[in-house]
């Protein structure tokens, strides 16, 4: 790989870093042992950007397992969690100013130096961190693992990025707000553009409040935790962990950071990591009415990994019923069946589309899977690995879900359907194709998140981080007519 030193006048080359074999006269530099001299909390933070990109990991996975691993914790913890949720979470502006700053596109330079590169100009343009400190730090990142000529190039390119502020590089290089209002407001707030018309799309009448959407998906969200209904109290956890109660969920608590799997009560299987907005999910399909008697037989027709189903488990315990949690992939089951332990939930491992169960079953949630655009803010890399042409096969495999619900269904019984997306196909588009073909009713499934405002004109519901802190999830509830 090439050295990142100023080609002489007779052999200006390339010197962004790329595989460009060009003789080197001076002695090369000793290399440091990897992360020698680097501060742990920026080194922890470029190794999971690396991860990311080289063996498309997930940050939120990644990050928290290394910080045990090394033993980061407190302030440091704080800052590796702001700098590589940050850095993924803005990446699009970020490659954009890099580029600009490096005079090539991105795709040009060598991935370990992007991943500093990125690293450094978050700093820069999201942080109150020193523009000194930044760019230094970005430095030492690179050499000490490829020595000085390639440290050379990313302190050129950080030092022309700080040259500019955020608003001021957007200024630049956004499109032009009155000629493309949607693509400015995408790449200001660092979305694709297809996410932002699609949020545009949902929103429909109140696509004024798109810039909102976009605000809070690119801000960085609470911890939420669920209280396990029958063994604890929202209240009771809340005050344990120092949390406040959350607005709609009755077993909700709001943290404002920090690792909420070293938390005593989520060991023990009290409490839970689980977004507000699953919890009304699960709860819609306890509150959805059967017509006659409900014999307790409910399903979880997509439970992997398990956080639904085991807040349906114990709403089931209290109440008296049972309900079977189906899972097609192995360890995924393994994970419903660690965290339904102890509850009324029987495990299958099958596909949802064809489980080989006995129909007859009162209440069915298809929490079907989907692109995940409304869980971007907690998936911070995810919105730069979807595509549009994701989201036809999706469609189809939450249709075929839906339909075998559909059929598992005892007349008079409720299948309550949801996705974390706003993404119109995956939603109304869905609910309408089940009515038509199957016949099913429509319920107004805003009755069943009682006391949540705005939640649009029905009957289905669709729930937005700007407007009520929680992930954008849809929900429709369906009854099979007698």
């Amino acid at each position: 790989m090439t050295e990142s030193r100023r080609p002489s006048r007779g052999n200006r080359g390339d010197n962004s870093g790329r595989n460009v074999k060009r003789p080197n006269t001076r002695p090369r530099q000793a290399k440091r042992p990897d992360g020698a001299g680097v501060d742990k909390p920026r080194l922890a933070a470029r190794d999971v950007l690396r991860a990311v990109r080289e063996r498309d990991s997930y940050a939120n996975l990644v990050l928290p397992a290394l910080l045990r691993e090394r033993g980061i914790d407190g302030r440091d913890a704080a800052l590796a969690t702001e700098l590589t949720y940050g850095a993924c979470r803005a990446q699009g502006l970020l490659d954009a100013v890099i580029a600009a700053g490096a005079g090539r596109p991105v795709e040009e330079i060598d991935g370990p130096l992007l991943d500093v590169l990125r690293l450094g100009a978050y700093q820069l343009l999201r942080t109150r961190i020193g523009s000194h400190a930044a760019v230094d730090t970005s430095v030492d990142l690179v050499r000490t693992e490829f020595g000085g000529g390639r440290a050379g190039f990313v302190n050129a390119v950080l030092r022309r990025v700080a040259e500019k502020s955020e608003d001021e590089w957007v200024a630049r290089l956004a499109p032009d707000a009155g000629r493309d209002p949607i693509g400015h407001l995408a790449f200001r707030y660092a979305h694709p553009v297809w996410i932002a018309q699609a949020f545009a799309d949902a929103l429909g009448p109140d696509a004024a409040e798109l810039e909102q959407v976009l605000a809070a998906d690119d801000a960085r969200p609470a911890v939420h935790l669920v209280a396990r209904p029958g063994e604890i109290s929202a209240e009771e956890l809340a005050l344990i962990t120092g949390g406040e109660v959350g607005p709609y969920s009755p077993y909700a608590v709001h943290l404002d950071g920090g690792d909420p799997g070293l938390l005593e009560l989520v060991r023990e299987g009290l409490a839970a990591v689980q977004d507000e907005g699953s919890q009304l999910v699960a709860r819609a399909l306890t509150l959805a009415p059967v017509t006659g008697t409900d014999s307790g037989r409910w399903l979880d027709l997509c439970a992997g990994p398990g956080g639904k189903a085991a807040l349906l488990g114990a709403l089931a315990d209290i109440d008296g019923a049972r309900v079977d949690a189906v899972e097609p992939a192995p360890h995924r089951a393994d994970l419903v069946r660690k965290t339904t332990r102890g509850l009324p939930v029987d495990v299958h491992v099958a596909d949802g589309r064809d489980p080989g169960l006995t129909p007859g079953y009162d209440r069915i949630l298809v929490d079907a899977p989907c692109t995940g655009l409304g869980a971007l803010r907690r998936r911070p890399e995810a919105r730069w690995r979807r595509q549009p042409s994701d989201v036809a096969g999706l469609v189809t495999l939450q249709r075929e879900l839906l339909a075998s619900a559909i059929s598992l269904v005892r007349p008079g019984g409720v299948v309550l359907y949801s996705t974390c997306s706003p993404h119109l196909s995956e939603t109304a588009a869905v609910v309408a194709d089940a009515v038509r073909r199957h016949g099913v009713e429509a319920l107004d499934t805003r009755a069943f998140v009682p006391d949540v405002p705005n939640i649009g004109a029905g009957p289905g519901v669709q729930l937005w981080p700007h407007r009520h802190g929680t992930d954008a999830m849809f929900l429709a509830a369906l009854r099979k007519p007698e």
